[in-house]
């Protein structure tokens, strides 16, 4: 658990988490095909039903999942329940789900609309289990459904291949066991009671670690908002134990960054490699999560939002009515930007007007409810709402300042682009008086000559793009300088080596704030690709200004790579807003869908913050589906019985699950 799940875990002990006790929304489903939340099956009935439903996966034309709960809650129609359980996971077409509510006696197939079964089929394998399930033969039923799962249709292929010579049959069983061989990776093939990561595929590995990723990132961002109101009410020396705890826990989120970087790289990786390094980034995360974990208490007695209600709901009024200045200032503010900018330079802060008036209206609402909760001596409950009000008011002040940063930014790399016009303008000069004997150098002035004056046009006129411009500049320095350096004394050349690192470390942290204020307000949609490559850019930031006494030529170099790896962070973050379904989460752990359910708004920017808040108070990175910051954690290796059960990828947030439903059905048994 993150600090803030503690807290909320405390709020709701003596209330809702009483009276819920086996309530359950859409879950996270375990590594193998079976996840039994009822704990209902023994350890060798679920091991047994798993092995069956392996077998069905290699001998049918789809498989099938199993979610045993006490409850469907959230929703609690138990087709909507199973089809949203579905879609969390990630379920393809030919992938189904079968879920029994062993309390509420319900019971549920998810079919997709698009699924290889025909709906005869399905009614086959829902009349099979209801006998079974009024009986509570739980593991019975499934291997009921197992069996009544129709196989392949090209039975006479089948039969053909079962007359093929004993010979073939050995090669046939050779090439299954290299394929399975092949897919398992680096998987030990007999697992580890010891290691609970050796039941786990390759592929299972990567997604965990992706999530582990979001989630760890999440909840250090969360913990970072909630410690910031503490400090402003508590001052820094009652907090500094915190804000230590915290920034050991980002060091340890860095290691783990920093190995996804290496994964993502161009250097190829063995199979166990890439096995190791998702296994350490799971470790990292956890580390990070107990260091968490470990201050919750004392932290919750700190700021006792519960007890002191009507103080907290006070300070989250006031800070809110201050922010209204910066948002409603927004609009002229963005529109100013824009007559002077291109629209490609504000990408990362076109919506924020939109956003960050959709986080007050979110805070005013909060604030309502909480006022009303305490009139009502609901302190409890209060405390939940005050909390979201603080972060959606944080939200609002984050995206307003991210303008003001923006232009600021954009201001200073033109003034980077004309002190670059007045440096060639000279090298122009110089260059002009050097010897040419073989003409060289003539076709080099007139080029440079050509980008200046581009660049002049460029930096008067309407609607610029001043990173571009100081890019071309600084490519046609490099072309001028080399001719150059032959006339240059050195303490020439290191002057404008310096200027060209300054130059390139103002360029590269503008790009890395624009980046994290983007990713920051944003992360409900965005997975670990931009995560990593920010964390990566901040990282070598921070290289290059600790060589560029010492070394400015590496300084250089690092200094360009934090601003390409920056660039790529924005670039993979927008793509991945953009192709955000809101409502419509993913769990994949490396592209879009961390989104949430908790927001009251439909807009984007309303279900984003959602997202944020649903990993808040759910403990990381979102997503509606089961707690994930806890013991039960779905990042964490869970063990399980079958190394199969891995379900397809969702990166780039794609239509997975749009067409579910329909062709589901369920029942009361």
């Amino acid at each position: 658990m993150t600090i803030i799940l503690g807290m909320i875990v405390a709020v709701f002990a003596s209330g809702f988490l009483a009276s819920s006790a086996v309530a359950t929304p859409p879950v996270t489903l375990d590594a193998g095909f079976v996840t039994d939340e009822a704990g209902v099956l023994s350890a060798s009935e679920l091991d047994a039903a798993n092995a069956r439903l392996d077998t069905l996966s290699d001998a049918s034309e789809g498989d099938l999942y199993v979610v045993i709960v006490d409850e469907f809650t959230d929703p609690s129609d138990n087709v909507e329940w199973a089809d949203q359980t579905a879609i969390d996971n990630g379920l393809g077409a030919d992938q189904y789900l079968l879920a029994i509510a062993v309390e509420s006696r319900q019971y549920a197939l998810s079919a997709d609309g698009e699924g290889p079964l025909s709906d005869s089929q399905l009614d086959t394998i829902t009349q099979a289990i209801e006998d079974r399930l009024r009986d509570g033969d739980w593991d019975g039923a499934i291997v009921a459904a197992a069996d009544a799962f129709p196989g392949p249709s090209n039975a006479g292929w089948i039969l053909l291949f079962v007359l093929i010579a004993a010979a073939v049959v050995v090669l046939i069983i050779w090439l299954v066991a290299r394929a399975k061989k092949k897919a398992r990776g680096a998987q030990p093939a007999v697992p580890d009671p010891n290691d609970p990561f050796s039941a786990v595929s390759d592929a299972d590995l990567e997604r965990q670690a992706g999530r582990a990723l979001v989630e760890a990132d999440d909840a250090i961002t969360s913990s970072r908002e909630e410690l910031g109101f503490a400090v402003a009410q508590f001052g820094d020396e009652s907090t500094a134990q915190f804000v230590q705890v915290v920034d050991q826990a980002k060091a340890k989120v860095a290691e783990a960054f920093a190995l996804k970087q290496q994964l993502d790289d161009e250097n190829e990786d063995s199979v166990e490699q890439r096995r190791a390094w998702h296994i350490r980034i799971i470790q990292f995360c956890t580390e990070a999560d107990e260091l968490l974990d470990a201050n919750i208490e004392t932290f919750e007695q700190l700021r006792k939002v519960e007890a002191e209600a009507p103080a907290a709901l006070q300070r989250v009024q006031v800070r809110r009515s201050e922010a209204q200045t910066a948002v409603s200032g927004l609009p002229a503010a963005l529109a100013t930007l824009a007559a002077i900018y291109d629209a490609a330079a504000l990408s990362t802060v076109a919506e924020n007007p939109v956003q960050a008036a959709e986080r007050l209206a979110l805070a005013d609402t909060e604030i309502a409810e909480a006022a009303s909760l305490i009139a009502d001596a609901r302190t409890g409950e209060a405390a939940f709402s005050i909390r979201t009000a603080e972060q959606a008011v944080i939200q609002a002040e984050q995206l307003a300042a991210a303008v003001t940063t923006l232009g600021t930014n954009l201001a200073a790399i033109e003034d980077q682009a004309k002190a670059l016009i007045a440096e060639l303008e000279a090298d122009l000069a110089a260059a002009s008086q050097t010897p040419d004997p073989h003409g060289t150098i003539a076709p080099l002035i007139a080029g440079t000559r050509a980008r200046v004056d581009e660049a002049k046009a460029a930096l008067t006129a309407a609607r610029r793009d001043p990173q571009r411009t100081v890019d071309t500049l600084t490519e046609a320095n490099v072309q001028i300088d080399g001719v150059l350096a032959q006339v240059r004394d050195a303490a020439e050349q290191a002057q404008r080596a310096a200027r060209a690192l300054q130059q390139r470390l103002i360029q590269a942290q503008s790009q890395i704030t624009a980046a994290n204020d983007y990713i920051l307000t944003r992360r409900g949609a965005i997975g670990a690709t931009a995560r990593t490559r920010l964390a990566e850019a901040d990282a070598t930031y921070r290289e290059a200004v600790a060589a560029q006494t010492t070394d400015p030529a590496f300084a250089l170099e690092r200094a360009t790579r934090a601003y390409n790896l920056a660039s790529e962070a924005i670039s993979a973050a927008e793509a991945e807003v953009q192709s955000w379904t809101p409502g419509n989460p993913f769990d994949t752990g490396y592209g879009t869908g961390y989104g949430g359910n908790y927001s009251r708004d439909s807009g984007i920017g309303g279900d984003i913050l959602g997202g944020i808040l649903g990993g808040l108070f759910a403990g990381g990175g979102g997503g509606g589906g089961g707690g994930s910051w806890s013991g039960g954690s779905s990042w964490r290796s869970s063990g399980g019985s079958s190394s199969r059960g891995h379900r397809p990828s969702s990166f780039g947030g794609g239509s997975r699950g749009a067409s579910r439903g329909g062709r589901s059905r369920g029942g009361r048994f």
